[in-house]
């Protein structure tokens, strides 16, 4: 009976005193009733606070109104504008064809794409090869230059439409720095003793004119130059006709703009520009295997020469290692 009381007084004590200090005479462990309302009173006091907070992330986390697609316009814009601008410079231009010089290979008018790339990385202009390039002595004096309209200007300087300002040429490449170049008669025209088989000249051209302003020649070409002719023999002013300029006719390699690569306009004209099989016949690279020879030369005498300076350190380092031992 006195069990029974005691067990339902203190029962009802846990609860009034829940939280609060209980009577020392009170023979309850506090662990038994305080400490575990203690925790779920300091959880519940926690969970609120996150709860709040949670609330307020969620609401700030919410997913942003994209941009309308005027307010990006603009940024697409600068960014085609810079990459076309970066390609026009590092990699491919646009050039337009102002005469016939070249015909039938090219024809007025066309747009061809001219690799700006590989000259980067030390390329130089080889035979066969068609190329742009700056005007190296005032050949194009007396040419008329068209007046861009200031749309045309925005897009040549951005490298979609050819440059109206800038005064380039484009022939094709006979003779690279070594090459000895000949005209006699109407052809056929000869690189290093060997003659050209040319089935890009226009037809009913010869290979060679016969006049006296500069269709009979023979030339050496300087290193750091080329010599260059049109495919219209009979209609191009090009190294022949110029021979007396500062350079001699020469272009010097630094003035090339870069290869033309491909006929990119109008449409069913679109084709590559390949060097033509001529230029691969044997007997043609003699001058080029020569200063190749005369390049490794010098690395075999290099080699010759350190060679007994190595043997000898591995010698006295052999004796070294023996004195130690």
């Amino acid at each position: 009976m006195g069990d029974v009381a005691v067990g339902a007084r203190s029962g009802h004590d846990g609860e009034e005193h829940r939280g609060h200090p209980v009577e020392p005479d009170v023979p309850v462990p506090d662990g038994a009733v305080t400490s575990g309302n203690d925790a779920a009173a300091g959880d519940e006091g926690e969970q609120q606070p996150r709860t709040a907070s949670a609330v307020a992330d969620g609401s700030a986390a919410r997913p942003r109104r994209p941009r309308s697609f005027w307010k990006e316009l603009p940024i697409l814009i600068g960014i085609a504008l810079v990459l076309a601008l970066l390609i026009k410079t590092f990699l491919v231009q646009a050039f337009s064809i102002p005469s016939d010089s070249m015909q039938n290979t090219l024809q007025q008018g066309d747009r061809v794409l001219v690799d700006k790339l590989t000259p980067w990385f030390g390329s130089k202009p080889e035979r066969g090869e068609v190329v742009v390039f700056h005007d190296p002595d005032n050949w194009l004096a007396g040419e008329p230059t068209p007046t861009p309209n200031p749309v045309q200007k925005v897009l040549s300087w951005i490298g979609l439409m050819p440059s109206a300002e800038e005064k380039d040429l484009i022939k094709r490449v006979i003779g690279v720095g070594g090459d000895t170049v000949e005209c006699k008669g109407s052809g056929p025209l000869k690189v290093n003793g060997k003659a050209l088989n040319e089935p890009y000249v226009y037809p009913g051209n010869t290979p060679c004119s016969v006049d006296d302003q500069g269709g009979q020649f023979k030339v050496k070409v300087p290193k750091g130059y080329i010599w260059v002719m049109g495919d219209h023999r009979q209609n191009s002013r090009d190294s022949r006709y110029n021979q007396s300029d500062r350079n001699h006719g020469m272009v010097p390699v630094d003035k090339v703009v870069g290869r033309a690569i491909v006929k990119a306009w109008p449409i069913n004209r679109w084709g590559t520009l390949p060097v033509p099989d001529t230029f691969d016949q044997p007997g043609l690279d003699q001058q080029s295997s020569a200063a190749a020879s005369l390049t490794a030369a010098p690395q075999g005498i290099a080699v010759a020469a350190v060679l007994p300076v190595a043997v000898w350190r591995r010698r006295r380092t052999d004796r070294s290692t023996a004195a130690d031992r």
